[in-house]
């Protein structure tokens, strides 16, 4: 059966009283590109002259405050009553800071402490710890004043004055009566051992008197022969802990001219000896050998030629002593100038 014909006017109707939504969405959807496509010829439009004045976009100086601004603003940073702050911090605040820095210090310390307590626990206050090697001693002279030279004239009083106080400086520990008091008297020619003592113990020492020294000693001359053009020098030998030296001989001092004719120093006298006694050897340290007191060569110049300049040079001879290093000058050797004036 075919539909009716009123059946088919009626739908006819209701499509055109109720048009199809798409072309309602393309007109929207064309209008907003419109849109669109206007800002962005908009943007692309060229700046007017008071958008490129770049003078209004810098930033603008901030005024000078007075120095009654400047004291306001530190009494507030000081002390803040509002805020009840002292420098920016409450109380509160200052109170952990210093808690933490006090912990912080104290933990440091005691670091440091028991570092220092196991250092000290570990070494021995008498002898090094680990000793695999002695040097050979070095040697040194008096009078030293401003380097080695000794240049005076015998019959100028001020010029070899410093000279002689020099000497008395270096000779006043080694004076009779001291020596007496301190030391004991030594008659064998051989090393003092006394490692059968506790490590702690005391070790006695010999005595070296200043009356052994003769001439040089300046108890018969006060001056030292510096007033007869007869100078005196004092050798003595660095100390080095527990070093025997010689191997078992006595170390023996020469003294002679370095550079030029040996004519020129003339006779040379030592006093008590030319050689250091095995007696005072070996050293225990200032902590044990208390009073000890290093031997001494005293060296007199009886015939030193006048107005002439002379390179001296004192050295040390003996088994493991070395004399002529090139690289340290004081090893096993000392060398000084001497000019002696009428």
């Amino acid at each position: 059966m075919e539909p009716s014909s009123t059946e088919g006017g009626a739908e006819e109707k209701a499509i055109k009283n109720h048009p199809t939504n798409p072309p309602h969405k393309v007109v929207r959807k064309h209008g907003q590109e419109l849109e669109e496509e206007q800002e962005e010829l908009a943007e692309h439009q060229p700046l007017e002259q008071e958008d490129l004045n770049f003078e209004r976009w810098k930033r603008r100086p901030v005024p000078e405050r007075t120095l009654h601004q400047k004291i306001a603003d530190l009494k507030t940073y000081l002390w803040n009553a509002e805020t009840n702050e002292f420098m920016g911090r409450s109380g509160k605040s200052w109170s952990l800071i210093l808690l933490f820095y006090a912990a912080l210090y104290a933990f440091l310390a005691a670091m440091f402490g028991g570092c220092l307590f196991c250092l000290m626990w570990s070494i021995s206050p008498y002898h090094p710890t680990y000793n695999d090697r002695v040097m050979p001693p070095g040697m040194t002279m008096a009078p030293h004043l401003e380097g080695h030279d000794i240049a005076f004239n015998a019959s100028d009083r001020k010029s070899w004055k410093k000279y002689a106080r020099s000497m008395d400086e270096f000779l006043r520990p080694y004076n009779d009566g001291a020596q007496d008091r301190k030391n004991i008297r030594c008659t064998h020619d051989a090393y003092f051992m006394q490692d059968d003592l506790e490590e702690s113990a005391e070790r006695k020492a010999c005595q070296f008197k200043r009356s052994w020294l003769g001439d040089c000693s300046g108890l018969q001359d006060p001056h030292y022969g510096y007033s007869q053009g007869r100078p005196c020098v004092l050798l003595r030998m660095n100390r080095i802990l527990g070093y025997l030296p010689g191997q078992g001989k006595p170390i023996n001092v020469t003294c002679g001219v370095k550079k030029g004719s040996a004519e020129t120093l003339g006779e040379v006298q030592f006093f008590p000896r030319s050689i250091f006694d095995l007696k005072y050897y070996p050293y225990y340290g200032k902590l044990r050998h208390v009073n000890y007191s290093s031997p001494v060569v005293a060296v007199r110049f009886a015939g030193v030629q006048y107005d002439t300049h002379i390179q001296v040079q004192c050295k040390l001879n003996g088994k493991g002593i070395i004399n002529d290093s090139p690289t340290d000058r004081y090893l096993g050797s000392v060398t000084f100038s001497l000019e002696v004036g009428a």
